[in-house]
């Protein structure tokens, strides 16, 4: 399919270049121009524009960091895309910024659903993500060939674009929850002078074990943060999960607590590491 990929960081660029690997013919844009020009280089084209970017596309993947980015680039490339082309918004901006979208996307007339990508840079460069997708049944058939050319599975959350979202801020609330966790508790056993890789050990192949705590611990024990997920990127995706708990009058507070430690790590200077630089703020 052609497929072009408004947004080219670490997740954006990881998306292209599994569609590439797959067969799709894939354009790219990036406001910084040098994050796309190396996807030119594995066979995409690289567009000056969006609005050039999506002229013969089919699907159109919103990979952007916010809303205002999200609202910025449809503005500009919405008249440009073929009538038919199906939009597929992408990018973590919460209940509001959704709504926002949905209703630009009214005002334009374009075919809107989401798919909101649970993972982060390498299984965004490997095809592994998990696809968070809500809209029409018959809409996303239409490209489920993308979503499985960047994704091991897709979970449809609902007919209606937002359900997506909110299966994402749900499952970012415990991605940031047992990524703290992780730094707390090898803090705690550091703290009364163990070695807190036994944390780790102990935990291993128990009930109560995580794949995501090795990671995560791996690099909270080695003290290097080469960023997959940003700490800042989940900074903002916690403020967007306390808002609309707040919103839905769900308790907010471990969201705030988490709000508090992420803060404290990226004052410190970690915020464009890995979330696992949340570690040090214990």
């Amino acid at each position: 399919m052609r497929v072009t990929v408004l947004g080219t960081g670490a997740m954006g660029a990881g998306v292209a270049g599994s569609l590439l690997r797959e067969g799709h013919e894939v354009t790219v844009w990036n406001r910084s121009a040098d994050k796309a020009a190396p996807l030119g280089d594995r066979g995409a084209v690289v567009a000056d524009d969006p609005g050039s970017a999506v002229e013969r596309a089919e699907v159109v993947l919103l990979t952007l960091f916010d809303t205002d980015a999200v609202v910025d680039v449809l503005e500009q490339a919405a008249g440009e895309a073929p009538t038919d082309a199906v939009w597929v918004q992408c990018s973590t901006v919460g209940v509001a910024g959704t709504e926002t979208i949905v209703q630009l996307a009214a005002k334009y007339g374009i075919t809107l659903v989401e798919a909101m990508m649970l993972g982060t840079k390498a299984p965004a460069e490997q095809g592994t993500l998990t696809m968070l997708a809500a809209g029409p049944s018959d809409v996303l058939d239409r490209v489920d060939p993308v979503l499985d050319a960047v994704g091991a599975k897709t979970v449809r959350a609902g007919d209606a674009v937002g359900a997506g979202t909110a299966l994402k801020l749900a499952a970012n609330a415990w991605i940031a929850s047992i990524t703290a966790a992780t730094g707390q508790s090898l803090a705690v056993a550091r703290g009364l002078g163990l070695d807190p890789a036994l944390f780790l050990e102990a935990i291993d192949g128990s009930a109560s074990d995580s794949a995501y705590a090795h990671t995560k611990g791996a690099a909270m024990l080695e003290g290097a943060f080469p960023a997959q997920f940003a700490l800042d990127g989940l900074r903002k995706d916690i403020g967007l999960i306390t808002e609309a708990a707040r919103d839905a009058g769900v308790s907010t507070t471990v969201l705030e607590a988490l709000g508090r430690v992420y803060a404290d790590a990226s004052a410190a200077g970690h915020g464009g590491d890995d979330i696992a630089a949340v570690g040090t703020a214990f």
